[in-house]
C-alpha cells in the first residue's frame, strides 16, 4: 500500500523568480511539503514570458508557471513596506526551509542573508541559488542559464561541431539541473536539522552545475589528446560508434556503444551486414581507428544513409545494441515510453485546453504523488495564508488597501 508523501508537515517559503529556485520547491511540493511562493506585486517575471515560449499570454493557459510552480500556494507581499516585511518574517519563522535566488547584496540589505537568519532561526535550512556561487570575484554577477551555465561553464564553447557554430540553448535546461541539485542538498540539510536542531545554508550555482555536467571531458581534456580538445569535428571523435548519422528518411540516429572493442565486431556483422569489416586493421581495435577516424566516419555515413530510421531501429534492437532516434518536441510528446513511465501528464487549463506537461523526474514505489494541476494565480492564496498567520480578515483587507499585500490578481 502506498505511503503518504515523505515531506508532509514540512513548510517551505520560496522567495525566488524564473525557473531554478521555483523548480526546486515545486519538487519539494510534489514530495508533500507545504510550499508558499512569495511574489512581489508585479509577480514572478516568468508570468510575462509568453512570447519567448510561443504560448498565450496570461493565466488562462500558463504552462510555464504550472511547470515550475504546481502544488504551491502563491501570495503577494510588498516586502518594501513594514507590514509586508513583517508578514514575510512570520512566514520564515514558521518555515523549515527558505529558498531564494535574490542576489546577496539585496539579501543583506533586507536582513534575509543566511548569517542574519540563522541567529534568529538556528534550525532553518536556507537554499540559495546564484549565477556564480557565494565566493570568488564574480559572486555578485547576475546569471542566467544561457550565460553562467551554457556559456561560461563550457557547454556552448565545446559541445558543437567545430565546423558549425555553438548550439542554440533552450531556457530552463541549466535551471532544472540546478533546481534538482539544490533539492538534494536541502533534503540532506533538512534531515540533519530535524535530528540535531542545526540548520544550514545550501548553495548551488548555475556555473558550478554546468562545470559539473561537463566534468568527465573537462578532466580528460587536460591530457592533450587531440580528439578530446572540444570543439572538434564529429568526424574526429575517438569513438565513431557514438556519433549520430542521418538516415535515408532524413532523421538523425544516435548510436551509443562506449565499449568499442567489445561491440564493434557484433555491430558491423549483425547491424551493418558488413562481415568484411570485422577484422579490418584500420578500424579494429579502437587504437587502430585513431589514425583512420574520418575514413570510418565516411563508411558509417554511407551505410546509414542507405536505410530509413525504422530499419536501423529494428536492426539495433535485434542485436541488443544501444541507440536512440533524435526526437523533436512532437516526437517526445507522443513517445509511448514517456507516457508509459508517467513522465508526461495532461493538464487542463482555465482556457478549457488540455496541454501535455512534464512531471518532476523522481519516482517512488511506495509514495503517492499529487495530481498534476495548474500553477497558482498571482496572489491566489494571499488571504488564506495571512489569516493562517494570525491576521484578522479586516487586517488582511487593510493590507490590500494599503498596497502591503495583494489579493488574487488574474493576468491576461
Amino acid at each position: 500500500m502506498a505511503q503518504n508523501r515523505p515531506l508532509e508537515g514540512i513548510k517551505v517559503v520560496e522567495l525566488a523568480t524564473f525557473i531554478a529556485g521555483p523548480c526546486c520547491t515545486r519538487y519539494l511540493a510534489d514530495l508533500g511539503a507545504e510550499v508558499i511562493k512569495v511574489e512581489a506585486p508585479m509577480g514572478d517575471p516568468l508570468r510575462y514570458t509568453a512570447v519567448n515560449e510561443g504560448r498565450p499570454f496570461g493565466d488562462m493557459e500558463d504552462t510555464s508557471i504550472t511547470l515550475e510552480n504546481a502544488g504551491k500556494k502563491a501570495i503577494v507581499l510588498n516586502t518594501k513596506t513594514p507590514k509586508g516585511r513583517e508578514a514575510l518574517e512570520k512566514l520564515i519563522a514558521q518555515a523549515d526551509v527558505f529558498v531564494t535566488n535574490n542576489r546577496q547584496p539585496a539579501l543583506k540589505r533586507a536582513g534575509l542573508d543566511y548569517e542574519t537568519l540563522k541567529e534568529k532561526y538556528p534550525a532553518l535550512v536556507m537554499g540559495y541559488i546564484s549565477g556564480y556561487g557565494e565566493k570568488g570575484p564574480d559572486k555578485d554577477l547576475p546569471g542566467f542559464d544561457f550565460t553562467a551555465y551554457f556559456a561560461r561553464a563550457g557547454v556552448m564553447g565545446t559541445m558543437f561541431d567545430v565546423d558549425s557554430m555553438p548550439m542554440t540553448p533552450i531556457a530552463g535546461f541549466g535551471d532544472h539541473q540546478v533546481g534538482m541539485n539544490l533539492a538534494s542538498g536541502i533534503l540532506a540539510a533538512l534531515l540533519r536539522a530535524k535530528t540535531t536542531g542545526k540548520g544550514d545554508q545550501v548553495v548551488v550555482s548555475l556555473f558550478h552545475s554546468g562545470v559539473w555536467d561537463v566534468a568527465l571531458y573537462l578532466a580528460a581534456s587536460q591530457y592533450g589528446v587531440e580528439n578530446l580538445q572540444y570543439p572538434i569535428s564529429r568526424k574526429k571523435q575517438a569513438n565513431q560508434l557514438q556519433v549520430a548519422h542521418k538516415t535515408a528518411d532524413g532523421r538523425w540516429f544516435q548510436f551509443a556503444m562506449p565499449q568499442y572493442d567489445k561491440l564493434y565486431p557484433k555491430f558491423v556483422s549483425e547491424v551493418l551486414q558488413r562481415p568484411d569489416l570485422v577484422d579490418h586493421p584500420h578500424y579494429y581495435p579502437q587504437k587502430n581507428l585513431q589514425s583512420h577516424l574520418e575514413e570510418f566516419y565516411a563508411v558509417m555515413e554511407s551505410e546509414v544513409a542507405k536505410h530509413d530510421c525504422a530499419y536501423w531501429a529494428d536492426a539495433m534492437t535485434k542485436a541488443d545494441l544501444p541507440f536512440a532516434i533524435c526526437q523533436n518536441w512532437d516526437d517526445v510528446r507522443n513517445d509511448p515510453q514517456a507516457w508509459g513511465s508517467d513522465i508526461l501528464a495532461n493538464v487542463k487549463f482555465p482556457s478549457g485546453n488540455e496541454r501535455v506537461m512534464v512531471r518532476t523526474p523522481v519516482m517512488f514505489a511506495e509514495t503517492d504523488l499529487p495530481p498534476y494541476e495548474r500553477g497558482p494565480f498571482l496572489g491566489e492564496h494571499t488571504r488564506s495564508v495571512l489569516e493562517d498567520l494570525g491576521y484578522t480578515p479586516d487586517e488582511v483587507t487593510a493590507m490590500f488597501e494599503a498596497g502591503e499585500a495583494c489579493d488574487v490578481k488574474r493576468i491576461g
